[in-house]
């Protein structure tokens, strides 16, 4: 019995051990961990002057600024997350804001701005910059509206709201946003037992924060045994479902801080039938009676008067009082065409990209409006490269503040938007009186590649892409009155571009059988003649007629024409059919 009695209690010890030793483990296993996450860590925030932002209900991977007690993001993530209408003027220093009916203003990095600028000039300048003053009321703020770091321009949230609907509310602790854009309902649960948000579903997560009893968080996902949740500081983590309850729907109240700009029109209540007149000298206002008879319903013509000549923004004009006269005379309006075609003497860049030049362009553009009577301006800028198109697409903005001023039509012309040569359509859509697709030019003499200049299917697919940032009702759409002779002869390609009347003779000439193809919706034809390949895809009364229907179609607001001289006379005809239906 005494040699057991050790034995029995070095087994009731080793028992206890094990009892002892898995007990702490199943209380390791279960037990709730205590550790706290470390939230600059969790928000990636790695300078104490850096803030987290958190879009409805997501971190993201930007980080805003903290300066003075304003939350500042970067103009590239508040053109990406809340407004792409800013404007940075480099050269002038200044972030322009263009409202429907004036210019808001910062000189970047110092505080106020003027809410309603004007521009004056009191000089040339040396190097060819308008020297000018920004004139008007201004409007003092105890923070600098824009901070330039590390390279970046920033723009205080504060200012924002002004242009944007939003919200956001600033935690510190680290410093974070909840910015909001949008809103609907959420779900709501009630804490009802002290706890913990954990920052993953988990007993052994650690801890983000503890919340009290009573404290309401929002439901993202519900779970088997835990719900994702968001504090109302803007923390995303994960509670056990035992610890909350009384789960709800709510409204969410939606934010409009933005100021009222109310972008009037003035829109045409018949259908436009326009017509470019090319003109390349005074001499050409001339032939405005030639070019104009049998034109039946044409009620615009945009004669080609205005070329930017220098890099100051200056201009060369053809304007005539007499050609706005007979235009008058015979109820049509005038809507002059003002275009960057001088590109060996001009930079579209130098030009657009600074403050000065624009406003000297377009104070003396509208002055000559005035004088001359002159119905609205039609603006072709082409071959716009992509560095210049932001600040063309601002030249459009403040253009679009004078004419709307002065009871001006203002219209854009535009590429089909193919090949990303977009001048920001959405922006003209909003601009912009009219928006003018010139749908042609797809297959082009340098192009290397015989083709039809404007099939059917390029026309209708150019207005449906510009549909999806303009309305109808601001679309006009542009057709060719003329076609090209395609010539293939050892793999070289050229053409040449005839007016609907030369393209008959050609055919005629040279006995060319032509067919109707269904492709391009045109009448083909080609020849081979001492070696070499002549094609033709004709611009005529059946071709204009079935770019027409698409119009109708999809009732855009008018067409334009490409150009005055180069069409058969018969064609119109075809377009007061349109117009009048």
């Amino acid at each position: 019995m005494k040699k057991i009695i050790p034995a029995i209690i070095a087994i009731a010890l080793i028992i206890i051990i094990l009892a002892v030793a898995g007990g702490s483990t199943l209380f390791s296993k279960f037990s709730y961990s205590n550790e706290h996450r470390d939230l600059k860590d969790y928000y990636n925030l790695t300078a104490e002057n850096e803030v987290a932002i958190v879009l409805q209900d997501e971190i993201l991977d930007i980080k805003g600024r903290l300066a003075e007690g304003q939350v500042y993001l970067s103009y590239k993530d508040i053109c990406s997350l809340l407004t792409d209408r800013f404007y940075v003027d480099e050269n002038d220093g200044l972030l322009i804001y263009a409202m429907a009916d004036g210019l808001r203003i910062n000189r970047i990095g110092e505080k106020g701005y003027y809410p309603s600028a004007s521009v004056s000039f009191t000089g040339a300048g040396g190097d060819g910059v308008p020297v000018y003053e920004i004139d008007g009321e201004f409007t003092d703020t105890t923070y600098p509206v824009t901070l330039e770091k590390d390279g970046q321009l920033y723009i205080a949230l504060e200012y924002v709201k002004d242009f944007a609907d939003f919200s956001y509310e600033l935690f510190t602790g680290p410093n974070r946003i909840q910015l909001r854009t949008e809103w609907g309902s959420k779900k709501v649960v009630t804490v009802k037992k002290d706890s913990a948000v954990r920052y993953q579903g988990g007993v052994k997560s650690d801890i983000l924060r503890e919340v009290k009893d009573g404290e309401e968080l929002t439901v993202l996902e519900e779970l088997e045994e835990w719900d994702k949740v968001k504090t109302s500081d803007a923390l995303i983590g994960y509670i056990e479902k035992k610890h909350v309850s009384g789960i709800k729907d709510e409204s969410e109240q939606a934010v409009t801080t933005r100021i009222a700009d109310e972008y009037t029109r003035i829109q045409k209540n018949y259908k436009i039938n326009m017509a470019w007149h090319a003109i390349y000298a005074t001499s050409g206002n001339d032939t405005f009676d030639d070019a104009v008879n049998g034109t039946g319903t044409m009620s615009i013509i945009a004669p080609t008067w205005f070329s930017i000549s220098s890099n100051d923004g200056t201009y060369r004009s053809f304007a005539s009082a007499s050609y706005v006269n007979k235009a008058h005379e015979r109820n049509m309006e005038v809507w002059a065409v003002l275009d960057n075609f001088n590109a060996g003497e001009i930079s579209t860049y130098e030009v657009m990209s600074y403050l000065g030049k624009r406003q000297i362009l377009i104070k003396n553009l509208m002055s000559e409006i005035t004088d001359y009577g002159i119905d609205g301006i039609n603006l072709d800028f082409e071959l716009v490269p992509s560095e210049a198109v932001p600040h063309y697409v601002e030249f459009i903005r403040e253009l679009s503040i004078e004419c709307r001023r002065a009871g001006i039509v203002l219209s854009v012309d535009n590429y089909p938007p193919q090949g990303g040569n977009d001048y920001n359509l959405k922006e003209q859509g909003i601009c912009a009186d009219y928006v003018v697709i010139m749908s042609y030019d797809e297959h082009w003499g340098s192009g290397g590649v015989a083709g039809s200049v404007a099939s059917i299917g390029f026309v209708e697919q150019a207005i449906q892409m510009v549909l999806s940032d303009v309305s109808a009702d601001k679309i006009i759409n542009g057709i060719p009155f003329y076609t090209r002779v395609w010539k293939s002869k050892g793999g070289d390609v050229t053409s040449e571009a005839l007016g609907m009347g030369q393209a008959k003779d050609f055919i005629a000439k040279y006995d060319v059988s032509t067919v109707w193809d269904e492709e391009t919706c045109q009448n083909y034809g080609e020849k081979e003649m001492n070696g070499t390949l002549y094609q033709i895809w004709l611009e005529d009364e059946e071709s204009i007629g079935t770019k027409l229907n698409i119009m109708k179609k999809y009732g855009v607001a008018g067409v334009a024409e490409w150009q005055l001289g180069m069409e058969d006379k018969a064609i119109w005809s075809t377009i007061d059919t349109f117009v009048k239906n």
